[in-house]
């Protein structure tokens, strides 16, 4: 996978691991497409890309993703690569019935929802281009699902097999399937409130050092990872302990798969 020349829409693209992707896109002379939900913060991101353009939308609404879509493929028609990973994180207490579910942002919607529908709305547009692909970003949580987040675990190991089997039919018209399952990262927007509850229990002791046994890599830093792992035409890139969660995960039942879905 060539990872130079390209034109790349990030979602996400403002903030943490979606701006570490953009801006190491960006690094390596692609231009850069941001889309988020804050003006703001999407109007800061391309000031430190110059020539970034961006788009403020929700991809959780149907007819805000189809908006960002033809904006995209009308006003930048050479894009090529589209990186799903806009996405949101709870904590959810599952014993106290569905108005826990209904307290906050609707995951299943952007963390599910959303990728698949985006990706498929770019298919058309992507067949037969140069390079063209579609960058999953899933989670280590994918293999290994967490108790304190259960329908971010359930989203994000559904997408991962979205992402198996996508990958396999697109092959066909020229569009390589990727996932990036990144592993704890603390440079992030991701569930702030989960995160302050975490450290509010543990006495206040500050991640870095609660976590202090894992090789945590900044969103730069992994977000460099991934497009050297694309380089190298891996198609499932974690780092760490996700790396090793994907490489578990191979195994009979996925010679089986690949046997039945050449």
């Amino acid at each position: 996978m060539r990872t130079t020349g390209n034109t790349v829409l990030v979602t996400g693209g403002a903030t943490g691991i979606g701006f570490g992707l953009a801006e190491a896109f960006h690094r390596r002379g692609n231009a850069v497409l941001l889309a988020g939900r804050r003006e703001d913060r999407l109007r800061e991101a391309a000031e430190r890309l110059p020539g970034a353009r961006w788009f403020a939308c929700d991809v959780a609404d149907p007819e805000q993703r189809r908006a960002l879509a033809d904006w995209a493929m009308k006003d930048h028609p050479d894009v090529n690569v589209l990186v799903n990973n806009a996405g949101i994180q709870r904590d959810i207490d599952l014993t106290k019935g569905v108005e826990e579910l209904a307290s906050g942002g609707d995951e299943l919607r952007i963390d599910l929802e959303a990728p698949i529908w985006l990706s498929q709305l770019f298919v058309p547009h992507l067949a037969g281009k140069d390079d063209a692909a579609i960058v999953h970003v899933t989670s280590g949580i994918a293999f290994v699902p967490s108790v304190k987040a259960p329908l971010y675990s359930t989203t994000k190991a559904a997408l991962h097999v979205f992402s198996q089997v996508q990958r396999k039919q697109l092959r066909a018209a020229g569009i390589r399937v990727f996932e990036v399952a990144p592993p704890l990262i603390l440079d992030t927007e991701l569930n702030p409130e989960g995160r302050a509850k975490a450290r509010a229990a543990a006495g206040g002791v500050p991640d870095a050092v609660r976590y202090s046994f894992m090789d945590i890599p900044t969103s730069a830093k992994f977000a460099e990872h991934v497009l050297a792992r694309m380089e190298e035409d891996v198609e499932e890139i974690g780092y760490g302990t996700s790396e090793e969660s994907i490489r578990l995960s191979k195994g009979p039942l996925e010679r089986i798969f690949n046997e039945r879905n050449p």
